[in-house]
């Protein structure tokens, strides 16, 4: 069962707070004021530190209270000075209240310093807390839930991690302090929309991994195509949680950090800092690995690890479950299922599309900056959610894009990004394939210029046939979720396809003929003109049939052409070559009666030539193509 905290917070709703202070001092003035206080404030001023304290902060004409709750909301840390008075004050626990309440909702940050006071004082009410208490009980005899609610509250905040001045050098901890707050500072955490449409359900799909057997240190992971939202999931659940922890990071773009120099030591140095509030001494990466499990084993942290795409990273910076303490939570972000896998991460949620009506809302929030397009633009805004097929970042791109614009420039813009996807859109997606194996770009580029829909068995014989080693290249496109098996059949993302006719486009942007593979009638008409021997594929499957005068010499050139397909393409003659390495051919109204005389089928695995003039297969003695041939003839 998930805790009631966990529930809520998978439930309510959320909205990214907007900082205006960065620190907000919460003390008993009669004890620290004019000591610790005021020097700490100082410090964190000069520092370039905007801190929110009660007796300089207020503008003039404002109620106290409103105010001071206000700026509780708008700081993004609380720093909370618990001296030997400080529960006797009504004003300082109400004030605690807020920050908890803050702490919990909204992502605040609450870091305690016990002054004069020892924390276990503080955290179970004994001394001059208890005594505070036995009096708050006594005055509001008529109101006990609110005396246990400031019991409570000091509670929560005395076990959280800060620090113990007592006995010590004040410079030396106010420094510590500051520079801590500093450092905290330096790490930006990744920047996430107002209008977060849909997160409700996927958060609470995700807390139910994150919550089960909650004494063990879990590892969860968060995987799925680019742009499906994985880092805003992971980013939201982190503010509702993180003060359930004693410590709490999220290290944001980790392959992106790790890669460059010096990365590694940077992303340890963060996650040990953040969450021990020490900086570590060791300098090696190796060195750094054991300083992590001494310093984090015994205490319960969230980690949010964002973007990995190497095992090598999880070692780094998460090596086992033993490095945390019990109760820990290991959140990983990443494209690539086997990562997760090979890590033993057994608890792993798969972020999917949004649905269409939340598509279609989080669509208009960009474009209309509403929950509903306008009247005159719904049609065209269905179109824009079709097309982007439950993808949050190309509805963001596209809503973004077309804001404020025109019915002109949408229909303009939706024909041209039909022709061309947004550059933005492709960028992201295209990390996942640019870190693939080259035999699997190459079934990734079939797959999407020409296989898609097949049976995975049949895919599998063709890219075996051309040596691309099909089991093991499609295992890795579907780890990487570039590709998907439904129902026996390869499927992909229709902006994933997109973004492989694109790769292709740009392989010769000017000259089609120059291309790998070739999936347009234009292109193809095109390539007939001017061909070259680079072409692979031709992928021809128009609607409804259309006449067409090519130079059928152009196959002469086409040595490399391993898979072709024509469909409703009427023509008067057939090619008068065709590649050797074809591996399948399929051939819908062949108007020849024979394959070219020079053919030789050695390679072909498919054959199709529906509705053809075909009397026989090929003229004169051939060398019969491989036994496990399907060839399908009908007139």
């Amino acid at each position: 069962m998930a805790s009631s905290s966990m529930q809520k917070a998978a439930s309510s709703s959320y909205s990214p707070p907007q900082w205006k202070y960065d620190v907000f001092l919460s003390f008993r003035g009669k004890d620290t004021r004019n000591n610790f206080t005021s020097h700490l404030y100082s410090n964190l001023e000069q520092r370039g530190i905007d801190v929110y304290m009660d007796d300089s902060g207020l503008e003039r004409g404002k109620t106290i209270e409103p105010a001071l709750w206000q700026a509780i909301e708008d700081s993004r840390f609380s720093i909370v000075v618990f001296s030997r008075d400080y529960a006797s004050s009504p004003w300082c626990l109400d004030e605690l209240v807020k920050i908890v309440q803050c702490m919990k909702e909204m992502g605040h940050t609450v870091l305690p310093v016990f002054y004069d006071v020892d924390p276990s004082e503080v955290a179970d009410q004994k001394g001059n807390y208890k005594k505070a208490c036995i009096e708050h009980k006594e005055k509001h005899s008529g109101n006990l839930d609110k005396v246990k609610c400031w019991s409570d509250c000091l509670s929560t905040v005395a076990n959280l991690s800060g620090w113990d001045v007592r006995n010590r050098d004040e410079s030396q901890s106010i420094k510590k302090i500051v520079e801590y707050i500093q450092c905290k500072l330096s790490f930006t955490l990744p920047t996430i929309s107002k209008n977060l449409v849909g997160i409700d359900s996927r958060l609470k799909v995700l807390n139910e991994y994150i919550d089960e057997q909650a004494n063990d240190t879990l590892f969860i992971g968060i995987c799925g195509m680019g742009g499906m939202g994985k880092t805003t999931v992971a980013r939201v659940m982190y503010d509702r949680i993180r003060w359930q922890f004693q410590g709490s990071c999220f290290l944001a773009n980790v392959r992106e950090v790790f890669a460059e120099k010096d990365g590694r030591c940077r992303l340890q140095e963060q996650l040990l800092s953040e969450i021990s509030m020490e900086l570590p001494t060791a300098r090696d990466s190796s060195r750094r690995i054991d300083l992590i499990k001494r310093r984090l084993r015994l205490k319960k942290v969230l980690l949010i690890l964002d973007d990995v795409d190497d095992e090598e990273q999880l070692q780094m910076l998460a090596a086992e479950h033993g490095s945390f303490g019990p109760g820990s939570r290991i959140i990983i972000t990443s494209r690539n299922k086997h990562v997760l896998d090979s890590h033993g991460v057994t608890r792993i949620y798969e972020a999917d599309k949004l649905n269409d009506k939340d598509a279609l809302m989080l669509f208009s929030w960009k474009a209309f900056k509403r929950d509903q397009p306008a009247e005159d633009l719904s049609e065209l805004s269905k179109q824009v959610v079709g097309y982007a097929n439950g993808l949050p970042l190309a509805l963001e791109v596209i809503g973004s894009f077309l804001h404020k614009r025109g019915l002109r420039e949408w229909k303009s813009a939706i024909d041209r990004m039909n022709d061309i996807p947004d550059r933005k859109i492709i960028d992201v997606l295209r990390i996942s394939f640019d870190g693939l194996h080259e035999l699997e770009k190459k079934i990734f580029l079939d797959i999407a210029c020409f296989l898609k829909g097949m049976k995975k068995d049949r895919i599998t014989r063709l890219l075996d046939s051309c040596g691309f080693h099909a089991d093991i290249g499609m295992q890795a496109l579907i780890e990487k979720s570039l590709i998907r098996v439904s129902r026996d059949e390869i499927r992909m993302h229709n902006l994933l396809q997109k973004m492989g006719e694109e790769i292709v486009r740009c392989e010769s942007p000017e000259e089609p003929g120059r291309r790998s593979r070739l999936c347009t009638y234009k292109d193809v008409c095109d390539a007939l003109k001017d061909s070259t021997g680079k072409i692979e594929s031709i992928f021809l499957d128009l609607p409804k049939a259309k006449e067409a005068t090519w130079n059928m010499t152009a196959f002469s050139k086409m040595t490399k052409l391993r898979l072709l397909k024509i469909h409703n393409v009427d023509l008067s003659e057939g090619p008068e070559y065709l590649s050797n390495e074809l591996r399948f051919l399929e051939w819908h109204a062949y108007p020849s009666k024979s394959l070219p005389a020079c053919y030789r089928p050695d390679e072909l695995v498919e054959l199709y030539m529906s509705c053809s003039s075909i009397e026989q297969l090929w003229c004169g003695c051939k060398v019969r193509p491989t036994s496990s041939v399907f060839v399908c003839i009908f007139s």
